[in-house]
């Protein structure tokens, strides 16, 4: 009788042990841990045509910014600027138009005038590095990327972007061209610095 309990629990072991245990193939395995790897081109081309491009209407006037930026810098950092981390440098979507002044190998001097105010920036044309474009719309969320490397990732396929979307356009410039322009800007919010603004263009209008 004792014999027969034991081989019943022997037989009910061995059924649940085989029912626990899969095997799959190893391709299986590697080909599901791929597709759930982040695809950084094909979300940043996500991000630029559903959420970057309808977003440039938002952008602040950089004259209006700079005079706002004079009166009070607490007040319109914390209005018009985002920032996906803490610290003083913070970024901001900015629109302009104005009269380029001079040309480099690797930006444009760019002179903005309205009625009570003038101020000479630099728009990029060459080396686009950082994160502006990335953060200045507030649009992106950090808590959608399991690890920094993929959210580093989205800044450099952005930046991939402009320079093969952007920066062309910008060759054909020649002194005294008519450009408005959408772009982003980085700011310290310490040591504040409104004579040496550098923008990364975004969009782009030249009146040759």
């Amino acid at each position: 009788m004792k014999a027969t309990k034991y081989i019943i629990a022997i037989v009910i072991i061995i059924v649940v042990a085989y029912n626990s245990v899969y095997f799959k193939k190893l391709d299986e395995v590697k080909a599901a841990a791929t597709a759930k790897e982040f695809n950084a081109t094909q979300y940043s081309q996500n991000f630029w045509t559903n959420k970057l491009i309808p977003n440039l209407n938002k952008a602040t006037d950089l004259n209006q910014l700079t005079a706002m930026l004079s009166g009070d810098a607490t007040k319109t950092f914390d209005t018009y600027s985002h920032a996906l981390g803490i610290g003083n440098l913070r970024y901001f979507l900015v629109k302009g138009k104005g009269e380029v002044t001079a040309i480099n190998d690797n930006a444009l001097a760019v002179s903005l005038k309205s009625d009570t105010s003038q101020q000479t920036i630099t728009i990029e044309t060459e080396y686009v590095f950082g994160n502006e474009v990335r953060d200045a719309t507030g649009l992106i969320d950090i808590s959608e990327f399991s690890n920094t490397m993929d959210f580093n990732n989205v800044s450099a396929e952005i930046n991939k972007i402009i320079r093969a979307k952007v920066l062309p356009k910008l060759k054909a410039v020649k002194v005294g061209s008519s450009i408005a322009f959408t772009g982003a800007i980085e700011l310290n919010k310490e040591h504040l610095n409104l004579a040496q603004v550098e923008a990364i263009p975004v969009a782009v209008n030249i009146v040759p």
